[in-house]
């Protein structure tokens, strides 16, 4: 791959998912620690107060797949609703669709059974995030006796559905001519003369 298409797909992807890449952890016991959220029990809502959106956390460990290819995706449904990133993910002909599918499906059984979601439907992705899994060493056998080290990735996958529509935006959306003006005159403003009188 020459430079110009490696620095574009960078370019992209920064574009297409500014945020972290992978999300950490900090060993194999602190994964398990994502399902915890799920039995935070807030305090009693006060009259006049907005009621909180349910929140259902899920995760799968070690899937057999990339955890960079398995990312893409990841960002991809992102602030969808739950019916609409199920439907992008069935014409998603990479095998990791088919396994963030099925985590997505296991979430929204999860939420109406256990957490009390009335509606099945009524459930948006808040958190579409990619950990890297356990790292396998294996040998690749060449001719004339090589033999060289082959390592096989597994990821690990998390996802928040929340309870309500979708926002309109997830991402900030990019910015318009007049504000990228204002940032402009603003930042023309605030520059200071070093050593100044």
């Amino acid at each position: 791959m020459n430079k110009s298409k490696l620095f574009l797909n960078q370019k992209l992807t920064s574009i297409i998912c500014p945020s972290v890449r992978f999300f950490n952890v900090d060993g194999p016991n602190s994964i398990k620690l994502w399902n915890k959220y799920n039995k935070i029990v807030y305090r009693p809502r006060k009259p006049g107060e907005p009621r909180l959106p349910a929140e259902v956390t899920h995760y799968r460990q070690d899937i057999k797949y990339s955890p960079d290819k398995l990312w893409f995706l990841a960002c991809m449904i992102r602030g969808m609703s739950i019916d609409d990133a199920v439907k992008q993910l069935s014409f998603n002909k990479q095998k990791g669709s088919k396994e963030i599918k099925e985590v997505l499906l296991e979430a929204q059984t999860e939420a109406v059974e256990l957490h009390n979601v009335e509606f099945k439907s009524n459930l948006w992705i808040a958190d579409s995030l990619v950990g890297r899994g356990i790292v396998h060493q294996g040998i690749r056998f060449h001719t004339r006796g090589r033999a060289y080290r082959l390592k096989l990735r597994h990821a690990n996958y998390f996802v928040r559905l929340r309870e309500g529509k979708p926002p309109k935006h997830y991402y900030p959306p990019p910015p318009t001519g007049n504000e990228k003006l204002e940032e402009y005159i603003q930042e023309m403003r605030s520059r200071r003369i070093k050593n100044e009188l």
